[in-house]
């Protein structure tokens, strides 16, 4: 097929140089008439033979011009920021990379410029948002019926690989991304894939093609797949699932409200504790205090009576009775009957 290819890429130039000579050399030979290509009269031969040698010389320069032209044309081509190319040498392919101006062998090189930006697929739809049935219409593991667009994002990765591994790369990927769509889609509840289900099942479909694609080695990689759109084929189903989203967003609230009334109890709480141990630890402080005070008049106490035990127990004993009868006269006495002192509150 390479061989094929690069013989009909010489054959063009010759024969468009050819029917131009061709003509040319009819007319000279008849000394008159003009040159015709495609029905357009390109030289008038009815001159002088001075004037058809020089117009020959003339045709000449012109044809080596037209074959210079198309082999130079033909040995360059460009890329974008966007684009790798696959340069085929005689069967062997090469990848070429980088923007810009590049060249090749004339009629023997062979390129295909490949896109390696990422790319997206719709299923189910089309440019238009018109729903296509026949890719969107699935069964549910509950056998419901629901419609679901996707939108799969791809990218070359491997650009030898995406032009000769397979015929379609990009048809292949679409029939296996549908696949494995409607097996996965199969697989949950109706309610799961018009509510919950959505990440789960756009991560299941990816994973799934991922690894796909790195078996078939078709120089594919599937960035995304995200669910565009999904509802239920007839508008009872439509009311049915509204009411049970309706009724999901109420006890979504009833449980937000829940938990903020929950937080400002604890809220409550933690402050009603902090106040209770700030108390605490403020009884313990001054408790504390007074621990320290008694003991210290009990030092005081004690250093008093070591100096002075006797008088030191009386005065300790009559406080105490004082404190004990409050009510009752204590008259103190020395040895003699003499009164030393009364104590009385009164």
């Amino acid at each position: 097929m390479g061989i094929i290819s690069l013989l009909l890429e010489l054959l063009i130039p010759v024969l468009i140089i050819g029917s131009i000579g061709s003509e040319l050399f009819k007319a000279i030979k008849r000394k008159k008439g003009t040159v015709s290509v495609d029905g357009e009269n390109v030289i008038d031969l009815n001159m002088t033979r001075d004037q058809q040698k020089k117009l020959s010389g003339v045709g000449k320069i012109a044809a080596v011009v037209v074959l210079v032209l198309a082999v130079a044309l033909n040995g360059i081509y460009t890329l974008d920021e966007t684009e790798d190319a696959v340069i085929t040498t005689f069967g062997v392919p090469t990848i070429e990379e980088g923007s810009g101006l590049h060249f090749k062998i004339p009629f023997v090189q062979k390129i295909k410029k490949v896109s390696t930006e990422t790319q997206g697929m719709r299923i189910g739809y089309d440019e238009y948002d018109n729903t296509i049935e026949n890719e969107a219409l699935m069964i549910t593991k509950d056998f419901n019926f629901i419609n679901v667009d996707f939108y799969i994002e791809w990218q070359v990765t491997d650009p030898v690989a995406f032009v000769y591994a397979a015929e379609d790369p990009v048809t292949m990927l679409k029939t296996l991304s549908m696949s494995y769509i409607r097996d996965t889609i199969g697989s949950y509840g109706v309610d799961e894939v018009l509510t919950t289900g959505k990440s789960q099942i756009q991560s299941e479909i990816k994973d799934k093609l991922t690894k796909r694609m790195e078996d078939e080695g078709i120089g594919v990689a599937v960035r995304n797949v995200s669910i565009q759109d999904c509802d239920p084929p007839t508008s009872e189903v439509v009311r049915a699932f509204k009411a049970v989203e309706d009724a999901k967003q109420n006890a979504e609230t009833a449980v937000y409200n829940a938990t903020a009334d929950k937080n400002k109890r604890i809220l409550a709480a933690e402050a009603e504790a902090n106040k209770i141990l700030e108390n605490a630890q403020a009884e313990k402080t001054a408790r504390i205090k007074e621990a320290e005070g008694e003991v210290a008049k009990f030092n005081a106490m004690y250093n008093e009576y070591i100096k002075f035990p006797e008088i030191t127990k009386e005065r300790m004993y009559y406080e105490s009775m004082e404190k004990l009868l409050p009510e009752i006269k204590v008259i103190i006495q020395d040895d003699s009957g003499k009164v030393v002192n009364v104590l009385s509150d009164k």
